[in-house]
């Protein structure tokens, strides 16, 4: 096996699975390389929020499509999707195994299963972003919903860009069902995917820790130095949970610990919905987070006879 990707909610311990198998692949002989797939780890300068690994955490490892963005520029998955198999293609033409690794479920979706996006309309696009703006994700979503209800059920009621895009879709193909995501997608290549899962109770608690310890490990002030860089203007890179909410807090729209509270609550609601979007990968191989190590060796060697 040459792509294997390593899935989970946000605060599942990827990043280190994936260095534990690259690890264990070497020690067969074989190496590896990672792609990452967070869409917020792909800015410059967005480090704390995201927990990048820093470059000495990486154990040596090749990453690939960290820091690839600044955060004025619009994170896009067709443009991502390129990237990406593209950066896999040179992997295993290395002879080495190619290790996808995130959490956004769309991204790690439109590499590992062949996904067709179809084209823009600049017209359509402007006009529906203007609607967007003057009646907001709700009211555009309740338009979602009636012209295509299945559609709208996989689209975040709150996430502008996706409803805009979806219909836009729709419009530009008049196909509402253009919009949808597969339901059994064809895979672009042959594939693993681990899925890292834990007990609800243990994420929330991890997750509630990790909001309040990017705090004290000074996103703030990561925060303060991105703004010079176009970070309130970035239509991608403003919106990330816990950016908005210190950048909120630096402008004195915010508590600190509103800001906190509001981090939290909004990272459990997208760890929620990144557990239910792992769900339909049937044919994942699923490990308990709390102590998914001990797989690793193993998987690799099942990795290497397939």
């Amino acid at each position: 096996m040459t792509l294997i990707a390593v899935v989970g909610a946000t605060g599942t311990g990827k990043s280190d699975f994936a260095l534990d198998l690259a690890e264990s692949f070497a020690r067969g002989g074989r190496e590896s390389e990672v792609v990452n797939a967070d869409a917020m780890q792909l800015y410059r300068g967005m480090d704390i929020g995201t927990a990048k690994l820093s470059l000495d955490e990486r154990r040596g490892v090749p990453h690939h499509l960290l820091d690839v963005l600044d955060v004025i520029d619009e994170a896009s998955v067709a443009a991502y999707q390129r990237e990406a198999r593209a950066c896999i293609d040179e992997i295993i033409a290395r002879g080495r195994v190619a290790l996808l690794v995130g959490g956004s479920g769309l991204y790690i979706s439109s590499v590992i299963h062949d996904f067709r996006f179809p084209g823009t309309d600049a017209a359509v696009r402007a006009r529906l972003e203007a609607e967007l703006l003057e009646l907001g994700p709700g009211l555009l979503h309740a338009r979602l919903r009636e012209i295509d209800a299945e559609t709208a059920a996989g689209v975040d009621a709150a996430n502008g860009r996706r409803i805009v895009r979806a219909l836009e879709v729709i419009e530009v193909t008049g196909e509402p069902k253009a919009a949808r995501l597969p339901d059994e997608p064809v895979p672009w290549r042959d594939h693993r995917i681990v899925h890292l899962r834990t007990e609800r109770a243990q994420l929330v608690e991890r997750l509630d820790a990790r909001a309040a310890r990017m705090w004290h490990d000074g996103l703030v002030d990561e925060v303060r130095d991105l703004v010079p860089l176009g970070l309130e203007q970035g239509i991608t890179a403003r919106r990330a949970i816990g950016y908005a909410q210190a950048l909120a807090e630096l402008q004195g729209r915010m508590a600190q610990s509103d800001a906190i509270s509001e981090t939290q609550q909004l990272t459990r609601t997208y760890a929620r919905r990144q557990v239910g979007w792992f769900r339909r990968y049937r044919e994942a191989v699923e490990l308990d987070a709390g102590d998914p190590h001990a797989r690793a060796g193993e998987l690799a060697r099942q990795a290497a006879i397939d």
